[in-house]
């Protein structure tokens, strides 16, 4: 056994409510690794219409890890909402032409905080909310209806809005193994052979099998 199979749209047979997330991605600027899903009772297809304001010509990009789970409503804001603020009004008239193209923003007036990414083994709660340019580190759980507007340390639990960690879900010293472990990154094969030791906290036997 190899565990399921990555490209399968439906991998809970009779739930198509869950998805492998990177079956259903169209945008070249959204990547997501194998095993992630998206839980959705509209159906997974709908999860790029929650990445909002990610304009092509902008080229910010979402990129999501493998071993994610991702809770109905998680939106993503990406670069394209930023408005120019070092100004008197923050209205966008450039965008409606007639004339008022003249005040075009210039290359790099405009805020940008670079590429969203989610690392690894993330778990974002039902109606989370990530700001443009964050990372949210491996292993990390984000409380349903948080606010991500800063980068989330590894391993960590944060919630509210700004989220904010609540706890560290491992010491230091097991989260820096884990990470370096990286157990995500192995074959299926390899996967299905030390799940007991991954879902059981078997830090000896993970770092065995990576040697």
């Amino acid at each position: 056994m190899k565990g399921p199979n990555p490209d399968d749209k439906e991998p809970m047979k009779g739930y198509p409510q869950i998805g492998f997330l990177k079956n259903f991605i169209t945008s070249p600027n959204i990547e997501v690794g194998d095993y992630t899903y998206y839980d959705d009772p509209d159906g997974p297809e709908n999860f790029e219409k929650n990445v909002l304001y990610h304009f092509p010509f902008i080229g910010d990009k979402l990129i999501i890890g493998k071993f994610c789970a991702l809770a109905k409503g998680v939106k993503f804001i990406m670069n394209g909402a930023n408005h120019k603020m070092s100004v008197f009004s923050t209205y966008p008239f450039y965008i409606f032409g007639h004339g008022w193209e003249k005040v075009t923003p210039q290359a790099g007036e405009l805020p940008y905080k670079g590429d969203t990414v989610v690392e690894n083994d993330v778990w974002l709660g039902y109606d989370v909310t990530v700001m443009p340019g964050v990372t949210i580190g491996n292993g990390a759980i984000v409380a349903s209806k948080s606010v991500v507007t800063s980068d989330v340390p590894a391993y960590s639990i944060v919630g509210g809005n700004p989220a904010k960690v609540i706890k560290t879900r491992f010491d230091k010293e097991t989260a820096e193994k884990l990470q370096s472990i990286a157990w995500w990154e192995w074959s299926p094969e390899k996967i299905t052979e030390h799940l007991e030791a991954i879902s059981n906290n078997d830090l000896d036997t993970l770092a065995n099998a990576r040697l």
